[in-house]
């Protein structure tokens, strides 16, 4: 029972990550020290299924209770705050760029690099230019290509978890459904059936995104672990600018009083971003040693 509520605490931490754009919930896993056992247990959960589900079950019942409390006040803040949420939301990001960089100048790095990291900076970039981003519908006269999207919002909104330093709600905003899917959660009383089948397909997106995903990490990771850091580094450099193209940011309110707000709140963000992961980089360091000796 204490590992129980231990692993709920877990989950509860990296469920309030995975909601927030710009923080990931894979960082916070490793900083948890559960990443690993947890990508295992999601990429092998056929082959030991008791054991993993025991392990997996109290990580994903604290996630949904993270990610609940964290609910209202990301709502109103994106509500009224708008201009000082989304700077923050780039600070937190822009602050996990030194370590991911310094991990991936470890590992090395070749002329081919270029092409896996531009690739990725060039298509999160790209998406805001779609003349349709922004302008999702997620009501009851939603088309019927909208509801496979979801699906698809899930599995990218999954990427919070599995893969370190990526923030897939940062992504669904940068799609322009982080919003209209916190206004759905809203609408549920309202509107009990459509938003719950709404809500539905989203969750077999992330189910299905969070075992398909964790494979492909853990194939990528073990053959081509340089060129995937150098990837994952464009998708978390080409989010900054993206994020700032976003219709969300274009109409927010300008003002002297928003700007001053919104750029300690970025400056903020940088700086606990960083501290953060500097932090789990000294706490493996010291892990790694411990096991040495």
């Amino acid at each position: 029972m204490k590992d129980f509520f231990k692993l709920f605490a877990t989950g509860a931490l990296i469920g309030i990550a995975m909601i927030i754009p710009g923080v990931s919930g894979g960082t916070l896993a490793v900083l948890m020290g559960v990443y690993d056992r947890l990508i295992g247990a999601i990429s092998d959960l056929r082959r030991d299924f008791k054991k993993n589900i025991i392990f997996l079950l109290p990580i994903i019942l604290g996630a949904v209770a993270g990610i609940v409390a964290m609910y209202f006040p990301l709502y109103y803040a994106l509500k009224y705050a708008k201009l000082p949420t989304i700077l923050l939301f780039t600070g937190l990001m822009a602050g996990s760029l030194p370590k991911l960089f310094k991990d991936s100048i470890k590992r090395g790095f070749k002329p081919t690099d270029v092409v896996a990291f531009l690739i990725p900076v060039a298509v999160v970039i790209g998406i805001c230019f779609i003349p349709t981003l922004g302008d999702v519908n997620l009501g009851a006269d939603m088309p019927v290509g909208g509801y496979f999207l979801l699906i698809i919002m899930g599995a990218l909104a999954s990427c919070a978890l599995v893969v370190p330093g990526v923030s897939g709600s940062l992504l669904m905003f940068i799609f322009g459904y982080y919003q209209p899917i916190l206004d759905t959660v809203r609408a549920i009383l309202s509107n009990f059936w459509h938003s719950f089948g709404v809500l539905a397909l989203f969750a077999i997106g992330l189910i299905v995104g969070f075992f398909s995903i964790a494979k492909l990490m853990k194939f990528f990771l073990n053959k081509f672990p340089r060129g995937t850091g150098w990837a994952i580094n464009g998708f978390v450099l080409g989010s900054i600018p993206a994020i700032l193209l976003t219709d969300e940011f274009v109409s927010s309110t300008f003002d002297d009083i928003n700007i001053s707000i919104g750029v300690i709140l970025c400056l903020f963000g940088v700086i606990a971003t960083y501290a953060l992961t500097a932090y789990v980089e000294s706490k493996t360091k010291k892990q790694d040693t411990v096991e040495e000796n």
